[in-house]
């Protein structure tokens, strides 16, 4: 559900969109949905003939798309009961609806079938509107996401989901020797190259445990994140989507909403600084630059048919959340860490930094962190960032191995070729952290490149 790949059928439609052919493994399959979606064509005015894909993920879920005859679409997702449980999904979607979020309805689920009927979140993910070129135009969507971030947190209860522990934590770290070294590298480790992951793995967990929990979404980032849509009331967005609407066929980056005011409680050098890096230089500055006279005043908002950026219901809906079935409950940084390291757009750490601290100091704000929270924790910005390094660290160990599992046992190639995206960001922080020299080290000689020099921030 995190790359919906057909486009949004213009809701002033009157007959159903041209289907591309579904496939099914098998007739009983078929069978079953067919007989699943007979009682819902009449009751939500569905089109069967419109039936074409939507999206698939790294699951066995995949998500097809439906027109009903009102000129809206719904979302049918197929998820085979004996690969997928569905009911993680269900919890998390009451709870992230609770806290405000915008999350896909449930109009109706079969449990025992794996069938589920969503509202439609969509086509255009954020990434979609995205250009690592253009970190100004990228700033305003990042800090929407963020606020989506902390109304998540803000309704964190311990003993609702799972505990992201020790436990979890080691197993998904076991996930990179044994399928990315031992299956995809043909590497057996030797008893030095165990001992030198074992004490990484060690630190890793330490550093990632200090920090407070809260909901976790765990997958936060920016394929997961859907643009806003224009509701039936409003009109409808042309077929090119909201980059289209933007006067943008075919493409180009978009410019993100106005930001606002910038952090005024950090030292005089600024966010870095506050790492500890003297003379660092400046973080991004808190106005849209270039571009944005091109725009309606209100900004890439209003151009969405959404005036002043601002918020009046279903017309100015936020950022829609997907793929969020695997939510836990564990550290803080991990989210953040999700969003700005992401797994597919890499952006400059100076743009990393101004996010991360802007984040921050909300999360001061709502208590979430800093002297006055319930732990304490994470007052200090520089305390704070190398946290999220290091869980970023844990993060990205577990999704090299992912992707290679994905790979060569469930025959997802595509996801493999990001892998040298998470290795560069493996080796870029154990190069600043001595404690993770060995394993830098060990990695070089894994993958032949060579030592990380000359970075930009110097070691810790």
């Amino acid at each position: 559900m995190s790359h919906p790949s057909s486009p949004p059928t213009p809701l002033a439609a009157a007959s159903p969109a041209p289907a591309s052919p579904v496939s099914w493994p098998d007739a009983a399959r078929q069978a079953a949905f067919e007989q699943w979606l007979a009682p819902l064509v009449q009751s939500h005015q569905l089109l069967p003939a419109s039936l074409r894909p939507a999206s698939a993920d790294a699951s066995f879920r995949r998500y097809l798309r439906i027109d009903s005859a009102a000129g809206a679409s719904c979302i049918v997702m197929d998820a085979p009961p004996d690969k997928e449980n569905c009911r993680p999904f269900v919890q998390v979607q009451a709870l992230m609806a609770a806290a405000g979020l915008n999350v896909p309805h449930i109009l109706a689920w079969d449990e025992p079938g794996g069938f589920m009927l969503l509202s439609d979140l969509g086509s255009t993910t954020l990434i979609e509107l995205l250009t690592p070129e253009a970190p100004q135009a990228a700033l305003g969507w990042y800090l929407q996401a963020t606020d989506v971030l902390l109304d998540w947190q803000k309704a964190s209860k311990p003993g609702v989901l799972p505990a992201y522990d020790e436990a979890l934590l080691r197993r998904e770290l076991a996930l990179f020797p044994d399928w990315y070294l031992g299956q995809h590298r043909g590497i057996t480790l030797d008893d030095k190259q165990q001992a030198t992951l074992a004490s990484a793995f060690d630190a890793i967990v330490a550093h990632n445990l200090a920090a407070p929990s809260v909901f976790v979404h765990r997958d936060f980032m920016t394929r997961n994140l859907m643009a806003p849509t224009l509701p039936a009331a409003r009109g409808s967005l042309p077929p090119g989507g909201a980059l289209a609407a933007l006067g943008r066929p075919g493409g180009g980056s978009v410019m993100a909403p106005t930001v606002g005011t910038g952090v005024s409680s950090l030292p005089p050098g600024g966010a870095l600084a506050a790492l500890g890096r003297p003379g660092g230089g400046s973080v991004m500055a808190p106005t849209v630059g270039t571009g944005v006279s091109s725009l309606p005043p209100g900004g890439a908002l209003a151009a969405l048919g959404r005036p002043g950026g601002g918020s009046d219901g279903a017309a100015d809906a936020p950022l829609g959340v997907l793929d969020f079935q695997d939510a836990v409950y564990g550290p803080i940084t991990y989210d953040i860490a999700s969003l700005l390291r992401d797994a597919f757009i890499s952006w400059e750490e100076e743009f990393i930094i101004d996010v991360t601290v802007r984040y921050w100091e909300k999360a001061r704000k709502a208590g979430l962190l800093g002297a006055h929270s319930a732990s304490g924790w994470g007052d200090d910005f520089g305390e704070f960032y190398r946290a999220v390094e290091w869980m970023g660290l844990q993060r990205h160990l577990k999704v090299a191995g992912i992707f290679a599992r994905l790979t060569l046992r469930d025959g997802k190639p595509k996801y493999l070729a990001d892998a040298p995206r998470f290795m560069g960001y493996i080796r870029a922080t154990a190069h600043r952290y001595r404690q993770l020299g060995p394993l830098l080290k060990m990695l070089d000689q894994i993958e032949g490149t060579e030592p990380v020099t000359g970075f930009a921030y110097g070691r810790m």
